[in-house]
């Protein structure tokens, strides 16, 4: 089999290009793959579709890309604390479609699951439903939602092994196996790399078959939204 281990995350995105689509791990700045982003911001690659829950905060994270000038779409749930979006999004520089949370998890598991589409009541009678087939079920409004499947996602794991088999940290588990599921060409940077076999499969959150290529990233900088402290005694 050949090795999924890549030396850096530049080496894992070699063939990042103009145009691609990249589905993201992460939970506001939590569980960010920080190595990805910083390789694909030094890439210079240009109009991008990111994918992802929110597209960085106060100028971190994803946003470091929107300072650059790199994206063109965004797909998300949430974009507060996102003053760079919101100034790209008003000046239409950057296009923005906006799902309900739950619903942006689902389309991109049911891309890595091979399901095209799928009916939920969630958004019926808004918005959300405009352009959309729209049907009753079981006497409920449902609205169908189209699978996403992107060329590239980028994911950071607590633990990997070298065939890409993950095991996520608490909060960094709500999107990151998703957007895992949802690239074509799935990168995943682990905080720990661990001989195969040493991860428990009860222990596994994602297994490697949805991970194409693996590197090792120890360090990062694990930046807080908002730091919020009390007086000691």
């Amino acid at each position: 089999m050949p090795s999924k281990l890549f030396s850096s995350a530049a080496a894992a995105l070699h063939d990042l290009r103009d145009g691609a689509s990249i589905a993201v791990g992460g939970f506001g700045l939590c569980g960010n793959p920080e190595a990805c982003i910083a390789a694909i911001a030094a890439s210079g690659a240009r109009g991008l579709t990111i994918v992802s829950n929110n597209c960085g905060n106060q100028g971190m994270g994803l946003a470091v890309l929107l300072k650059q000038r790199q994206v063109a779409k965004v797909v998300g749930s949430y974009v507060g604390g996102n003053p760079d979006l919101e100034q790209q999004m008003l000046a239409g520089e950057v296009a923005v479609e906006l799902n309900p949370q739950g619903t942006l998890a689902e389309r991109m598991r049911a891309g890595g699951a091979g399901i095209a589409a799928f009916y939920t009541p969630t958004g019926a009678g808004t918005v959300v439903e405009e352009g959309k087939d729209v049907r009753e079920i079981g006497g409920v409004r449902c609205v169908l939602e189209a699978a996403i499947r992107t060329d590239f996602a980028i994911v950071r794991a607590a633990k990997g092994d070298a065939f890409g088999n993950l095991r996520f940290y608490r909060t960094a588990q709500n999107f990151n196996p998703l957007a895992a599921m949802a690239g074509k060409v799935t990168i995943a940077e682990v905080d720990e790399l661990v001989p195969i076999g040493a991860l428990d499969p009860d222990d596994v959150h994602l297994p490697g078959i949805f991970v194409q290529r693996v590197i090792h990233a120890p360090i990062h900088a694990d930046v807080i939204e908002f730091r919020t402290t009390r007086p000691g005694p």
